[in-house]
């Protein structure tokens, strides 16, 4: 890790630089793209876990109930159901979320791994995670290289590979139903440069579609599947059974007149 995660003041300082031109382009961007996602995801409590900018990035989304999560005296959205908290330890009941936002989460954090142990305990089953991520095998990911030692954000945080996400999320039983790059531009500051190269976002996928800035995820918690238990019936001792079972093979008496004729036919034909 670098050694900036879980501070309010970094926090504060992502939304800062989401606010500037750079940081505007590209989360416009990851809002038109999660609009195109929250419509088929149902539930009726969404969690965000981080605040960075000033967009709302749940609009869409159809959970009547949205609460954000961040660090005491970090974020700028000011939001009714605003919770203060660490997303290592999330302060939510077991499986009473339904879908889980990870706007950026994970590279700012001190243990990205335990933070997505903590989405898994408070998703219902089948519940959901949304995950946005700076993508090291971009150019973003050669810049934040050519700037290591710099503690500016975003280039301070820990951009973790896409395949080690899955890896955690398939240790964990998530199940990916959805996955995509977005923003194959280069992280200039003039924003009049940033607009005309809007077409290499159109052709990143078809060119080099692994090389987007930033990854977007949808996992879906996954729950085993239930066997019916049959009732254990419980058998009867064997001598009982046959006290109380009537025989069904025993012969019948025979009627009186047969076996009166059986019995004397001699007798009476000598007598």
């Amino acid at each position: 890790m670098s050694g900036c995660e879980n501070d309010p003041d970094l926090r504060q300082h992502l939304c800062h630089w989401f606010g500037e031109p750079l940081g505007r382009s590209l989360q416009a961007i990851e809002s038109h793209r999660l609009r195109e996602v929250w419509p088929h995801l149902y539930g009726t409590t969404a969690l965000q876990l981080g605040c960075i900018g000033a967009m709302d990035l749940l609009d869409c989304c159809v959970a009547p109930t949205r609460i954000i999560l961040d660090l005491p005296g970090a974020g700028t959205v000011r939001s009714p159901a605003r919770v203060a908290g660490a997303p290592e330890a999330l302060p939510f009941d077991a499986r009473s979320v339904d879908l889980v936002l990870l706007p950026h989460t994970l590279e700012f954090c001190a243990d990205p791994h335990l933070v997505l142990r903590e989405v898994e305990r408070v998703l219902s089953p089948e519940g959901y995670a949304v995950i946005l991520g700076f993508n090291p095998f971009s150019l973003w990911g050669a810049w934040r290289l050519l700037a290591r030692r710099s503690r500016r954000v975003p280039w301070c945080g820990h951009f973790i590979q896409l395949p080690r996400i899955k890896d955690w999320l398939k240790l964990l039983d998530f199940e990916l139903t959805r996955g995509r790059m977005l923003y194959y531009r280069p992280p200039l500051s003039n924003e009049a440069v940033m607009d005309r190269l809007f077409f290499l976002d159109k052709i990143g996928d078809r060119w080099w579609p692994m090389a987007g800035a930033v990854y977007l995820l949808v996992a879906r918690k996954r729950v085993a599947g239930m066997i019916p238990l049959r009732p254990a019936w419980r058998k009867r001792p064997v001598l009982a059974d046959a006290v109380t079972r009537p025989l069904a093979r025993s012969k019948r008496p025979a009627p009186a007149g047969r076996v009166a004729r059986v019995g004397g036919g001699g007798s009476g034909n000598g007598g």
